[in-house]
């Protein structure tokens, strides 16, 4: 029988997408190497979460990527690896979005020397492209954590999401990996839902633009039911190919 359970997928689509400005943190102790690597060679045989440092600090960007960006996102593929016992309520409907491209645009920054991600903008951005522009009220970041951000929506809804982990792989200057870990809340009239979220994303700057294949896993939570059953298998996975092109460098 599958478990039912309120996911809230479009909310997700927030959330998968926060994370894609989240990358090449210098505060962060790399893995081993080749472990994130082989992480993304290895999808969707996923049956374990990475191997992850607590998140502390903001994240710093290697100056290439400083300015605004203007980004396509594309998801090509999406797994329930412990279908047909365990499936998300909406997992079958989001395959019309497979090869629907979604665009925005973000900013980075320098902050005074070291490059940040305009972490309010990007967030605002990102979620109107996803939900529309009367869905979403305000994106802010909270002021004594870079690493929590609150989503406020329409009718008394808000998305409380927190990065509690992360890891990076720099194979070359020019290429790096990394993974990040996050709790997100989502609260309305009803029961608050919880749920643990995992960005995996490998990036290549190339002729002073920005590809990259990023994977997003959603892990139960322990309130749910059936968190034992799947234990550190994710219960969704969703891929997807990310395209930046410059539209302003920064000062």
């Amino acid at each position: 029988m599958k478990s039912v359970r309120c996911s809230f997928l479009n909310l997700y689509k927030i959330l998968l997408c926060s994370l894609i400005w989240l990358f090449t943190c210098f505060y962060t102790t790399p893995v081993w190497a080749g472990a994130l690597s082989d992480r993304v060679s290895a999808y969707p045989d996923w049956h374990n979460k990475p191997p992850v440092s607590q998140a502390t600090g903001d994240l710093i960007y290697p100056d290439w990527i400083a300015g605004t960006w203007h980004v396509k996102s594309t998801l090509i593929d999406l797994v329930a690896p412990l279908a047909p016992k365990i499936v998300t309520p909406g997992f079958e409907s989001n395959r019309q979005y497979v090869n629907q491209p979604i665009e925005f645009d973000v900013r980075f920054k320098p902050n005074p020397t070291q490059v940040v991600a305009d972490r309010a903008f990007n967030g605002l951005n990102i979620a109107r492209a996803y939900l529309g522009d009367r869905a979403v009220l305000s994106v802010k970041v909270d002021p004594n954590s870079p690493n929590k951000q609150i989503t406020v929506l329409r009718d008394d809804r808000i998305l409380t999401s927190t990065i509690t982990g992360r890891a990076i792989e720099t194979p070359d200057p020019k290429q790096f990996i990394t993974s990040e870990i996050f709790q997100q809340v989502f609260r309305s009239t009803s029961q608050p839902y919880l749920n643990q979220v995992e960005t995996t994303t490998a990036y290549q700057f190339v002729d002073g633009k920005i590809g990259a294949d990023q994977i997003t896993a959603i892990y139960l939570s322990p309130q749910d039911p059936d968190y034992f059953n799947a234990g550190n298998t994710p219960v969704a996975l969703y891929r997807y190919r990310l395209e930046f092109s410059l539209l302003k460098m920064s000062n």
